[in-house]
């Protein structure tokens, strides 16, 4: 029979405790004062997909970190300065104002996918300085260029919608 020894993959808690109360002497003795994160307490968070996490630590204030992203058409790009925790709806409406296409007509696409109006960019992965790709949608596109077609006199339209006669 063969004896296993036991290794240790984590400190025991005297040794957390000391080093945590060494650090705590040493913040009140620079007069820093008793910080969370040395006391040992943990702030948590409710992310909008409802899970409940630890929460980050970040240099920006909460609910203003502001993100950049560039959003590149066919032709243009525009640089778009927006909240990290929008929607991809919101991001529609902003875009809307400056290409002038409405946000039923617009799709867009990150890492190769079109995502949705519900689909927040921060759950996503979307980061400062990334690139989002902007496309009209083929069928209003077409629909536009029907109808204007239809007002030059070129083509004959019955209302706005399609109609398949069978014989």
């Amino acid at each position: 029979m063969i004896k296993l020894r036991c290794k240790k993959f984590f400190r025991s808690n005297s040794k957390v405790a000391s080093n945590n109360a060494a650090a705590t002497v040493a913040a009140t003795a620079t007069g820093l004062g008793g910080d969370a994160k040395l006391s040992g307490e943990i702030k948590w968070e409710l992310r909008p997909g409802g899970m409940l996490v630890q929460k980050r630590e970040s240099v920006e204030k909460d609910g203003e970190s502001i993100i950049t992203l560039r959003v590149s058409t066919v032709t243009q790009w525009h640089d778009i300065s927006i909240q990290a925790t929008s929607s991809f709806g919101e991001l529609k409406m902003i875009l809307a104002m400056v290409t002038g296409l409405e946000p039923k007509e617009q799709r867009l696409l990150y890492r190769g996918k079109e995502r949705e109006d519900y689909e927040y960019l921060h759950m996503v992965g979307v980061k400062d300085k990334d690139k989002v790709l902007l496309f009209e949608d083929p069928a209003i596109k077409e629909r536009k260029l029907l109808n204007l077609a239809a007002t030059n006199g070129r083509v004959q339209v019955i209302g706005s919608t399609y109609h398949t006669i069978c014989v």
